[in-house]
């Protein structure tokens, strides 16, 4: 098996004197979607902002793509982290801005591409998204998912090999969180990115997670990582037996 495009070793996440997720170690392939999971509370979204940058951990190393996220300090920390793209829950989108200029953003500013070359790109990237015909548009005449797919196509615009995204179906009904999925898939497979999906949505989970890791708020970290599949038909404990067949404690 190849070297794992992201790693984690033992990593501790705390706020001050409170511990969210303690010694949690895992690995993602290149090309997979690997989607994190658990109940409210459990340090799903703590756990991605360390593996995007945003906080340091209390211990433990995070490497991307080879290179270690948790050691790197000034310009070679944000050449780290301009190698991957993050969408986020609410679309995070410049309401001031058309789709178009959202996608730019990025391209204006990390690359020293000619304007017509970055409109190229940034027109390619609503293309992949299927957005082509709403460049013009501003956020707000968008529809729930055609902010969250305008979100991605700003997050791809430097060509990224890894894509964060967190709860991408929140607050869609399922046949737009179901198209979603499926562009998910498809970005995967035509461009060999390597997704990691923040969810708790069942569906979602069985419809493009490669593999799962489970969280949980007790046990302070990590308490399943496998197929959703065989989490679901061998679930290795009664916590990861509840989420995934709807049970109440």
């Amino acid at each position: 098996m190849s070297e794992p495009i992201i790693r984690v070793e033992q990593l501790t996440c705390a706020y001050g004197p409170v511990t969210v997720l303690r010694d949690v170690s895992f690995s993602v392939q290149a090309g997979e979607v690997f989607v994190i999971l658990g109940g409210s509370g459990c340090g799903k979204s703590t756990l991605l902002r360390h593996l995007i940058g945003l906080e340091r951990p209390a211990a433990g190393r995070i490497w991307l793509d080879g290179a270690e996220l948790t050691a790197s300090e000034g310009a070679a920390r944000q050449a780290l982290m301009r190698g991957f793209g993050v969408a986020y829950q609410s679309g995070a989108l410049f309401g001031s801005l058309s789709v178009l200029e959202n996608v730019l953003l990025p391209l204006n500013e990390f690359t020293s591409l000619d304007p017509a070359a970055r409109e190229l790109v940034a027109r390619l990237k609503l293309r992949q998204v299927g957005l082509e015909n709403y460049a013009d548009y501003m956020p707000a005449a968008l529809s729930g998912g055609m902010q969250k797919r305008a979100a991605i196509a700003r997050a791809l615009a430097l060509d990224p090999r890894i894509l964060f995204l967190d709860e991408p179906s929140a607050g869609l009904d399922p046949v737009t969180g179901a198209e979603l999925d499926a562009l998910i898939k498809r970005l995967a497979g035509t461009l060999g990115l390597t997704f990691v999906v923040v969810t708790h949505e069942l569906a979602s989970i069985f419809a493009i997670a490669d593999r799962a890791l489970m969280l949980d708020k007790s046990a302070q970290g990590m308490i399943a990582l496998d197929t959703p599949q065989q989490l679901r038909d061998h679930p290795p404990s009664a916590p990861v037996r509840r989420f995934f067949h709807r049970e109440t404690a």
